[in-house]
């Protein structure tokens, strides 16, 4: 009897263990997207860690009817009235722009939106190729900034995607 109700405590202590672990495991940026190059747009963004795996969510409001690219540029710097502060396309690992879904493709290239027909465009990605804060470079997407574009990516223009003026632009920091 006295086994049993160690090895019952035990099991308990595992059970409380793996789940303080499980909700501690998991990391959230909120950011607010600020209007660049004259534009009106705004909108929110958040990247959710957890399990090793980033979800990007973002809703994007104000656009001008149609597509417009998306990417992470390398640097956490939105100061300028065009965000070209922001630097370039996030490209760590030295690939080609392309698609997401491509084996070449920048880490920060999150691809196109499309609005509807109130302005809005909203966007779901969820990927292993990104981190909140990790010591991978590579991967760790803190110091960067999200930038939506005027215009569509079209997948192929190197390096950018010939995807137009930077229209607005969010910081992501912790």
């Amino acid at each position: 009897m006295k086994k049993l109700f160690i090895y019952g405590a035990i099991a308990i202590s595992v059970l409380i263990a793996c789940k303080s672990s499980s909700t501690n495991n998991s990391k959230k940026l909120v950011l607010q997207l600020e209007a660049k190059s004259g534009s009106t747009v705004n909108g929110v963004a958040s990247f959710t860690e957890k399990n090793g795996f980033v979800t990007f969510e973002a809703t994007i409001k104000n656009l001008k009817p149609g597509v417009h690219g998306l990417h992470i540029h390398e640097k956490a710097d939105c100061s300028s009235a065009d965000a070209a502060s922001a630097g370039g396309h996030w490209n760590p690992t030295f690939k080609k722009h392309g698609r997401w879904s491509d084996d070449e493709h920048h880490k920060g290239d999150i691809g196109n939106v499309a609005t509807d027909e109130n302005g809005t465009a909203t966007i779901t990605l969820k990927t292993d190729e990104w981190c909140i804060g990790c010591a991978d470079e590579t991967k760790n997407i803190v110091g960067k900034a999200i930038i939506v574009h005027a215009n569509p990516d079209d997948f192929t223009t190197q390096p950018t995607g010939n995807a137009g003026g930077r229209i607005a632009c969010s910081a992501i920091i912790e």
